[in-house]
């Protein structure tokens, strides 16, 4: 293994180790010792790898961005010519994932986005990272024929944390696949209407 490999791997321990613990004990519980010791790692080699909190929670924030990418499947999702179906059940399957077994990822991410609300550098790294979902949602709803795609994105991603934040912090449990699939249904059939959908082929 290389220097290069052996320092990318032990950036990406302590990301996932931040992460877990961010889930675990919240934002108190996160500091470069609390890393240090859940990784099993020599005391001081987080520092060595994210030498302020800052850099830390930065860290995070990147690892916790290529995660969700791959819980959500990004490279997964419909193209522009899919249709409502397709949409739905890729969007579906996606927040199902981050409902059940990602539950903790989900967790840190709304820790991370709390702190982002009072650390001003972390607001930037934070919606840098979350900008690519952001983009291929609205170009998803421009394809289906919304006439204002950044407001129908918005409801979109809204209607998702909602659900998300109710079932994952809230008091709700999180609904099976199907129920999943039909709020979505219901959400762009009234944002777009059963005439809306350019992208379905006759």
């Amino acid at each position: 293994m290389s220097v290069r490999t052996a320092g990318a791997a032990r950036a990406d321990l302590v990301a996932d180790t931040a992460l877990a613990l961010l889930a675990e004990r919240g934002m108190r519980g996160l500091t470069h010792r609390a890393v240090d010791e859940a990784a099993g790692l020599a005391q001081g080699s987080t520092s060595n790898v994210a030498r302020t909190r800052q850099a830390l929670l930065e860290l995070a924030v990147r690892r916790l961005a290529d995660r969700e990418a791959r819980v959500l499947a990004l490279h997964e999702m419909p193209g522009p010519d899919a249709g409502t179906d397709a949409v739905v059940g890729a969007l579906a399957l996606a927040l199902h994932r981050a409902l059940t077994r990602n539950r903790d990822l989900t967790l840190a991410r709304y820790e991370l986005a709390l702190e982002a609300t009072r650390r001003p550098e972390l607001r930037t790294a934070y919606d840098t990272t979350g900008a690519r979902f952001r983009d291929q949602l609205t170009a998803l709803v421009t394809a289906l024929g919304s006439p204002d795609p950044d407001r129908h994105a918005l409801s979109l991603v809204a209607w998702a944390d909602g659900l998300m934040f109710s079932c994952v912090a809230g008091a709700y449990r999180a609904p099976g696949l199907d129920a999943v699939r039909q709020g979505l249904r219901e959400l762009l059939t009234g944002m777009l209407g059963e005439g809306g959908d350019r992208g379905r082929r006759p």
